[in-house]
């Protein structure tokens, strides 16, 4: 008998069946439609408490959608939505209108927060802002240390200035002077949780597709013939598929470790960093062997191979680099002094 959390992704696989991938562009640069369905069937709420609006439901939960909407190569903030600024936004207390708005994430620590009674007004710039332009907020954490405020500010008022990564994914720059936004004061730790929040989003992200892009070349290998025989007879071939295989591998295993951190509130930002870090490093080998592997076809517009290799070089640089993320797993390894870090080390691991 299959499980809720199945029949859950089953109706995400059916929704994709009618939302093919396309080339994003300044004119087109999400699926509403495909965002519309996710709506209309509830899917936009996943994992948010039914008293703070949601649907409901568990972290796993809206963990399996955004794995398969990645894998689907999806364009729509749900990754932000339901497993950045849904979950962060609700354990803070800010009130959010609905979840069937999408909301983007920003990570600002240049733009700054001042109380106004039961208000904050924010002032500076906020850059690599996630789906600005689409998402009609922006859960924004502001600051830095004691004086952090997570806000969810309108798009309306402030100004933007569109951008996209190199998936062609809205990625601009707001600028606000005194915007008025709903918010709440988090602490140092809270903080460092929202920002763990968001590069594990990505970590998730990156291993969905990148064990759809295995998938897909695994497939190519088998049916593309060369010299009279198919491509995965060839021990070249079979080698990098097994690398391929090697890297998709650890990246779950560390992913699947990190939400599992996460859902038990224990080591979540160490987890997330491990998460990070391998997924970054697996993208270039995967990505490079998966286009070497299926040759001039692999880099066409018209292939469907491009609308995930693009997407992981872009996610692999956001939501926090490799550099940045491997600084906090080390102090955090090293934080209980030498005599502790084999112990540390085994539990990040």
């Amino acid at each position: 008998m299959a499980s809720e959390q199945d029949l859950l992704v089953e109706t995400v696989v059916d929704i994709l069946g009618g939302h093919e991938p396309f080339v994003l562009t300044p004119d087109r640069p999400w699926d509403e439609p495909l965002w519309a369905a996710l709506v209309e069937t509830g899917l936009t709420g996943v994992g948010i408490a039914e008293d703070a609006g949601g649907s409901g439901g568990e972290l796993a939960d809206a963990v399996a959608i955004v794995r398969t909407l990645a894998a689907g190569a999806a364009a729509a903030p749900v990754a932000e939505q339901l497993l950045v600024a849904g979950p962060a936004l609700t354990a803070a207390g800010v009130p959010v209108p609905s979840w069937e708005a999408p909301i983007g994430v920003a990570v600002a620590p240049s733009v700054q927060a001042t109380a106004d009674g039961d208000r904050f007004l924010l002032t500076g710039t906020a850059t690599g802002v996630a789906w600005v332009g689409v998402a009609e907020r922006v859960a924004v954490l502001t600051g830095s240390g004691e004086e952090t405020v997570l806000a969810l500010v309108g798009t309306a008022g402030p100004t933007t200035v569109p951008a996209a990564n190199l998936a062609g994914e809205p990625r601009g720059t707001v600028t606000f002077e005194a915007t008025a936004a709903a918010g709440a004061r988090l602490t140092a730790e809270q903080a460092d949780v929202f920002r763990a929040r968001y590069a594990l989003a990505r970590a998730v992200q990156i291993a969905a597709a990148l064990e759809q892009v295995l998938a897909w070349t695994v497939q190519y290998a088998g049916e593309r013939h060369q010299f009279g025989r198919p491509l995965a007879k060839f021990q070249a071939i079979q080698m990098e598929l097994a690398e391929m295989a090697g890297e998709v591998t650890a990246v779950t295993a560390l992913t699947d470790a990190a939400v599992q951190a996460l859902d038990r509130s224990e080591g979540v930002v160490l987890a997330a960093a491990a998460a990070k870090v391998r997924a970054g490093a697996a993208v270039e080998v995967v990505a490079r062997l998966a286009h070497q592997v299926h040759g001039a076809i692999g880099f066409t517009q018209e292939y469907r191979l491009h609308h995930l290799t693009r997407r992981c070089w872009s996610w692999r640089d956001e939501a926090g680099s490799e550099l940045e993320w491997s600084r906090v797993l080390g102090a955090g390894l090293l934080a209980g002094g030498g005599d502790a870090l084999w112990e540390s080390l085994t539990r990040a691991v």
